[in-house]
């Protein structure tokens, strides 16, 4: 593969953002962020055989999901994607249409926001890997951060858990493409989200990339908070309520790659956020409360039948 026939073949004629002063064809890009806010910059790599394989997924699933993964932290931020930037590694055995076949899968979903590709690079090596730098936009009082959350607020979260990692195992077993099986080959980020809460003074913010444990044990000790949630009020799509329920456990808490939002808010702002999320259609559903630190480091709860234990990063519950 010419690297310099394949960068003439990625550029794009136009650029879809006016703030993209200089993209593909210098030694590095120019841009110039929105007047009045704040680039925001998040990066991601996935590698064959560790977060994904092609003996299930295609190319141009591997692009897409890999974007998905950089855009769906762009919205957690709050921000609007902009741009990216990709740095690709590649074993001899890929040929061209391979390569531009997992471009295509970046480029569609790129489509969706009105991203620019930028800039990159391409190399080779004896594994496939894909890094991908994204930058959004954001006003500087609508930042979302993990910091943000408060004694009393709710803690929410958008569309179903446990999605992706049920559809990892459907593709495992080689079963045929279904609604869960796309959501783990190519997720949605939930961009919409950012219009919905963009009346929203104050939200902290995470998404569920390694499962909603590891979140929310990170917004609780960004925070310096408790955090309680209630087992029963967990939202599990109906088609997966009949799993084994220690498997199902699994799944909801810790599987993680939905690229959901699970956040906090104040009572008052719940109301708002759960009547705009409702007109944009994004499922939301509040599930827990923030609570004041008791012991010596903030701490995650689950309440299942009045009794709470405590819940850790990797989904673990102990007493």
């Amino acid at each position: 593969m010419k690297e310099f026939d394949f960068i003439k073949q990625i550029t794009p004629s136009f650029y879809k953002q006016s703030s993209v002063v200089k993209g593909i064809g210098d030694d590095g890009a120019v841009i110039k962020p929105p007047n009045g806010h704040e680039l925001v910059v998040v990066a991601d790599a996935m590698v064959e055989g560790v977060h994904f394989s092609l003996d299930y997924m295609s190319f141009h699933d591997v692009g897409h999901r890999v974007l998905a993964a950089n855009v769906s932290d762009l919205c957690a931020m709050g921000s609007t994607p902009l741009y990216y930037i990709v740095t690709i590694s590649v074993p001899t055995q890929y040929t061209k249409e391979d390569i531009s076949q997992l471009y295509n899968g970046m480029q569609g979903l790129a489509k969706s926001f009105n991203m620019d590709l930028i800039g990159g690079d391409t190399t080779s090596s004896d594994q496939l890997m894909i890094s991908i730098t994204a930058f959004g936009s954001v006003l500087s009082n609508q930042k979302r951060l993990r910091s943000q959350a408060e004694l009393g607020d709710l803690v929410f979260v958008t569309g179903y858990l446990g999605e992706s990692g049920y559809g990892l195992h459907l593709l495992e077993k080689k079963e045929p493409d279904s609604y869960f099986i796309n959501r783990h080959k190519r997720p949605v980020p939930r961009y919409h989200f950012i219009q919905a809460s963009s009346r929203i003074d104050r939200l902290s913010l995470n998404d569920i990339s390694d499962g909603i444990s590891t979140e929310l044990n990170e917004i609780a000790e960004a925070s310096s908070v408790d955090i309680t949630i209630n087992y029963s009020q967990l939202p599990v799509h109906t088609d997966m309520a009949t799993l084994q329920e220690d498997w199902l456990r699994e799944l909801v808490l810790s599987a993680g790659e939905d690229f959901e939002l699970v956040g906090t808010c104040s009572k008052e702002a719940w109301v708002q956020l759960e009547d705009a999320c409702h007109q944009f259609n994004i499922p939301i559903t509040s599930i827990g409360q923030v609570r004041m630190q008791a012991g010596e480091r903030p701490t995650v709860k689950l309440r299942e039948e009045e009794r709470d234990i405590v819940l850790d990063r990797e989904g673990y519950e102990h007493s």
